[in-house]
């Protein structure tokens, strides 16, 4: 099988294309043929580096979507990357392992985006492992419809994080995940109370410290609308702000509803790093 290699060197914009009907950002979604190619035309054209596919909304309180409905959303977001655009890295958003080996045996390798790092599907390691894809392990208590009442921690959240991914990672390299596969995903909003994210946020570079890509998904979340007393319609500009914030501490990666503004950001931050370093 060929090996799906991702260029890291300098940060990516990912794309966010929800083949759901009730993904938290009802902008984000895309339920049907017609609406996912327009999706991913949209964000090809704005210059998204990898394009992340999810089936399965992951909101808090989500309803569970069977293995195969989920499999059905995947298929059809995954062959609308692939005609479009054939070579460009493709992301499945799942915590399941029988997605991800009929998403391989149907395209070829891709990334994994594991809300759970492995802790949901007992297979889902072995099987990221064995197949040799980049992995993307998100820290989370519970699951979708349990996390919002595990937002409990015994020291401060960024400690606790950082402790987890030690202690992750070294499980994921002894289980046979490649070191130089692994992305870390601190989790926004993912059984953390509103002021506990902008804790984590703002310890994000003691998690990049730990020598690993990460990547910040933060787009147009309750972080950002709840303190603003706004919408998740109205959190473009927080999320431009924030996703600064993340690739000022050292994240890899953006994951975005909005393309153009985050790879605006990322042409932004370069030019501003280059000038900083000069000076």
């Amino acid at each position: 099988m060929a090996v799906l290699e991702l260029d890291l060197c300098r940060p990516r914009v990912m794309a966010i294309v929800n083949v759901t009907p009730d993904s938290f950002y009802d902008g984000s979604r895309t339920a049907d043929a017609d609406a996912v190619g327009r999706r991913v035309a949209e964000v090809l054209a704005q210059g998204a580096s990898i394009v992340d596919v999810g089936g399965y909304s992951s909101r808090p309180g989500a309803d569970e979507v069977p293995p195969e409905e989920e499999w059905r959303r995947v298929e059809l977001g995954i062959a609308a990357v692939r005609r479009l655009a054939p070579t460009i890295p493709v992301s499945v958003d799942t915590f399941r392992s029988e997605v991800v080996e009929r998403a391989v045996a149907c395209f070829g390798p891709l990334v994994v985006n594991d809300i759970s790092a492995g802790e949901l599907d007992p297979g889902m390691v072995a099987t990221v492992a064995r197949l040799g894809l980049p992995y993307v392990a998100m820290h989370m208590k519970g699951d979708p419809q349990t996390m919002q009442s595990l937002a409990t921690y015994r020291r401060d959240i960024t400690t606790e994080v950082v402790d987890y991914f030690r202690r992750r990672t070294a499980e994921l390299l002894s289980a046979g995940i490649r070191r130089e596969n692994l992305i870390l995903d601190p989790g926004f909003g993912f059984a953390k109370t509103l002021e506990q994210n902008y804790e984590l946020l703002a310890g994000l570079h003691r998690l990049c410290e730990l020598g690993y890509p990460v990547l910040a998904g933060l787009s147009r979340k309750s972080m950002i609308y709840r303190a603003l007393g706004t919408t998740p319609a109205e959190s473009l500009a927080g999320t431009v702000a924030l996703g600064w914030e993340c690739l000022r501490q050292g994240a890899a990666i953006l994951r975005v509803h909005d393309v153009r503004e985050a790879v605006d950001t990322v042409r932004l931050f370069a030019l501003y790093e280059r000038n900083d370093r000069q000076g």
